[in-house]
């Protein structure tokens, strides 16, 4: 087991494991199992190729030997930030099968998310493209490797250019005969956790634990060798990779589309040309897809599934699926550290448009709490609380934030406030942790007011959400400044030249002579929050009817 990772009491691991939850397969075993039983059988296409499952095997056990010949090894960190194509698969099985753990970034990530991925986790390795929407990535490998301590391989998917980077292709070596590989217990891969004060935590997924999530979460959504899965989010998100997600339609042998871009013009040529049954979005991209389907020329008739997540979705957009698309909608509500709820594919539809949906597992154990830890009734709102034999019992290397995030008992404090239905559905009503839901991407506030407070013209920052129809929330600034206040743009262009993904930049600044404060002098934010209601929304609403 990869060191400062917790994992479940012995007495829960041999339940689950009696209880056939988990089945010791390992995510090699999985692709493995998929190249003997399916073949010659597509398993992804991506803007360049179709690859069959035999094929991604032979290429997953050539990278594997290539990794190994450049020093990788088992436990070895390695992070992975590649878009939306096949080599992203390739990457993941050989890392799998060396035991090696991949470090999921996003293709928005830059310096400084990055730059502490590699350094906190210690990475070997470091693997990218070359570019990607314009961005070049050599360049940020190249200002990684001289920002981290021990320099990372840093290997690019594409042309390294006049870098000296390792090309991925060129990794690819003759397959030696099997070693011993990883056990199902131990770690497949850490993901990233949003956090509610920017540094990222890490969430450590075994094989076992991660398998059953979307071997189960297939039984619930209908996925079989039949399932055709579009994925249009950036697929090291934990939505698109296992609920029931890429991973999930591998294990079932269906077909795995990769979506470059999210937009309608591409999204629905590869419905109609692939024939997509399932595919998912955050509300806000639901809401354009919904927008632009009602103009579309394109057959999407094949579309069974489309399921929402990431962030809440309104009823309004919920009411809008089935007529404009023909197709079920799922909810699903979930987190990267287990726990995943969905509506059944069987559920009246009130119960789909107006609930978040309930647990994947029987084992799922939820609570719903007051602010002292007390159950709540049914119906009442309270704290989210959960374990089971998909959720983490505490993140890599955090073992003070896991003392905190974690009850004596191994229940995770989720952050989410939510109540149940005499049924056992979940609503989400909101988050509790000062934490910004960005249309399904989390922006901590505290990482932003530390970004803010480093101009020297401002004083003192705080950042809160405001709702907008399309995202869900936007991020407001309020500043005070220190003397005569800089321009709102100019702060902005700060913030974004400091070298943060794109969607943490604010969306508006706005300058006031002084916080409200509560009762022992912090920042009163609830009063921040109420003041966007009263005075900027109405607004924003101005200036929309003019615009």
């Amino acid at each position: 087991m990869l060191s400062g990772c917790p994992t479940w009491p012995e007495e829960f691991a041999r339940y689950y494991r009696q209880a056939g939850y988990w089945r010791g397969e390992t995510f090699g075993e999985l692709l493995r199992r998929g190249a003997e039983e399916h073949g010659e059988r597509i398993a992804l296409v991506d803007d360049r190729r179709r690859i069959s499952y035999r094929e991604l095997d032979a290429r997953a056990d050539r990278l594997t030997a290539g990794l190994r010949e450049l020093g990788v090894e088992y436990q070895d960190r390695v992070v992975v930030q590649l878009p939306n194509i096949a080599e992203f698969f390739e990457v993941c099985f050989a890392l799998f099968r060396l035991g090696a753990v991949p470090v999921f970034a996003l293709p928005s990530h830059r310096l400084t998310e990055v730059g502490y991925f590699c350094e906190f986790s210690a990475a070997t390795a470091y693997i990218t493209t070359d570019t990607e929407a314009g961005f070049d990535h050599r360049e940020l490998a190249a200002e990684v490797t001289a920002k981290v301590p021990e320099p990372p391989h840093v290997i690019i998917a594409g042309d390294p250019g006049e870098h000296p980077f390792h090309a991925l292709e060129d990794l690819h070596a003759e397959p030696v005969a099997d070693r011993a590989g990883p056990s199902s217990g131990d770690i497949a891969f850490l993901q990233l956790s949003g956090g509610s004060t920017g540094v990222p935590k890490l969430i450590p997924r075994t094989h076992d634990d991660y398998l059953y999530s979307f071997r189960a979460s297939n039984d619930i959504c209908g996925v079989d060798a039949d399932t055709v899965y579009l994925g249009a989010l950036p697929i090291a998100h934990n939505f698109p990779m296992s609920s029931p997600g890429t991973f999930g339609v591998l294990h079932a042998g269906g077909r795995v589309v990769l979506a470059r871009r999210s937009s309608p013009d591409e999204v629905f040529e590869l419905i109609e040309r692939e024939r997509v049954t399932l595919t998912a979005a955050v509300p806000p991209l639901a809401l354009v897809w919904l927008d632009a389907a009602e103009e579309t020329e394109r057959d999407l008739s094949s579309l069974r599934v489309l399921q929402i997540g990431g962030a809440k979705c309104s009823e309004e957009v919920a009411r809008r699926v089935r007529p404009t698309f023909g197709a079920t909608l799922q909810q699903v509500f979930g987190m990267a550290e287990g726990l995943v709820n969905y509506t059944r594919l069987d559920d009246p539809e009130e119960v789909v448009l107006t609930t978040q949906g309930r647990p994947i597992s029987p084992d799922d154990e939820v609570l719903v709490v007051d602010d002292e830890d007390r159950p709540v009734a049914t119906g009442e709102t309270g704290h989210l609380l959960t374990r089971g034999p998909y959720t983490i019992r505490g993140y890599y290397r955090a073992e003070e934030h896991n003392a905190a995030v974690f009850t004596p008992q191994g229940f995770y404090r989720t952050g989410d406030v939510v109540r149940r239905t005499p049924q056992g559905n979940i609503v989400v009503e909101g988050r509790a942790k000062d934490q910004i839901n960005r249309g399904g991407e989390k922006v901590a506030a505290e990482e932003i007011e530390n970004h803010l407070l480093a101009h020297q013209d401002v004083h003192d920052a705080a950042v809160v959400s405001m709702p907008d129809e399309y995202l869900g929330e936007r991020s407001c600034a309020f500043v005070v400044p220190r003397g005569h206040p800089p321009r709102g743009r100019e702060l902005i262009r700060f913030v974004r030249r400091r070298g943060l993904a794109g969607y943490k930049v604010p969306d508006r600044v706005e300058f006031v002579e002084r916080f409200p404060r509560t009762g022992v002098g912090k920042t009163s934010k609830a009063d921040l929050r109420a003041a966007i209601e009263r005075e900027l929304v109405p607004h924003l609403h101005e200036e929309k009817k003019r615009a």
